[in-house]
């Protein structure tokens, strides 16, 4: 007892400062993510709970028409969203990482301008944007036809050729100045003692990059990867301000997390019914577990490819 009070006034001011986190936490993280778990057992008549049913609602959403054939046609987009983003954040982003790291002239400026993007909203984002593309009176197309190129503007999130791709630059352009810092950080942290012994055995700039850079940047390419992943896996709201709840003509944009959303709250495809929140909670899951499996190899390899120097 006496031991358990000595604990207790050496350590009160912990509980003082993380109760408020975890509260918040517990609210809006942990009790939601158990009751999708929990709604997806369960049948539900709109909004009113029902039976438990088992794994009922997740052979709904593989194997019932229209669920299969949306689940997996906006799982195939979010493979695509993420692939996009990923080579655009590992080209783009760590050539101009590299850059800055050179600290040339306008450096601080042109470091602060890649990552403003990132600080604002993704509702605000999606709104500029559909502003700037809008095909009669944006900024885009009035500059393509001021240049006499007024042939190339089309309704760019109008048109399933073009939608998912646009919001996928979009998002991209918001997204990229996160790993440009954080690549920024892993190239200044490499000794420059690497680079001119690499200079002294006559490797080229190309090379001093290929050998030396680029195997020392894989721990931070392996973190920003995963990060990027669950960002774009859970991706809703900057494809919902730029689609809306519907998405492009035939869902073109549409991704797990719009699709759940309209699952849950109504779907034009099944009648505009709202309250399939069983079925809707089973795509969640999945999307949990899809998340989870790939972040944890993705922790693996990361662990794996830890250098120190």
């Amino acid at each position: 007892m006496l031991h358990a009070r000595r604990w207790w006034r050496r350590h009160w001011h912990l509980f003082v400062f993380l109760t408020p986190a975890l509260v918040v936490y517990g609210a809006f993280m942990a009790y939601p993510l158990l009751s999708s778990l929990t709604y997806s057992v369960y049948e539900w008549d709109g909004f009113i709970r029902r039976g438990f049913n088992g794994l009922a609602n997740f052979v709904t959403v593989l194997t019932r028409w229209p669920y299969n054939e949306r689940f997996w046609g906006a799982m195939s987009h979010n493979v695509i969203f993420f692939l996009v983003t990923f080579a655009i954040q590992t080209t783009l982003g760590l050539f101009v990482a590299v850059q800055l790291a050179k600290k040339w002239r306008g450096f601080a400026f042109f470091q602060a301008a890649y990552f403003l993007p990132y600080t604002l909203s993704l509702v605000v984002v999606g709104f500029l944007w559909l502003m700037l593309l809008n095909p009669t009176w944006g900024a885009i197309a009035q500059g393509l036809r001021g240049l006499g190129l007024g042939d190339l503007v089309q309704p760019w999130l109008g048109q399933r050729s073009t939608a998912l791709m646009t919001v996928i630059l979009v998002n991209a352009w918001g997204w990229l100045g996160f790993p440009i810092l954080v690549y920024l950080a892993a190239v200044q942290a490499i000794p420059a003692e690497f680079h001119e012994a690499a200079r002294v055995d006559g490797a080229s700039p190309l090379q001093d990059f290929v050998y030396v850079t680029f195997p020392l940047l894989l721990p931070s390419i392996a973190m920003v990867t995963i990060l990027t992943f669950i960002w774009d896996f859970n991706a809703f709201e900057l494809v919902f301000v730029m689609q809306g709840a519907s998405g492009s003509p035939n869902y073109a944009t549409d991704l797990l997390a719009t699709f759940f959303y309209r699952t849950a709250f109504g779907d034009p495809t099944t009648g505009g019914e709202p309250g399939q929140i069983g079925v809707a909670s089973a795509i969640g899951v999945m999307m949990l577990v899809i998340i989870g499996v790939v972040s944890a190899f993705g922790v693996r390899f990361t662990q794996r490819s830890q250098t120190e120097y």
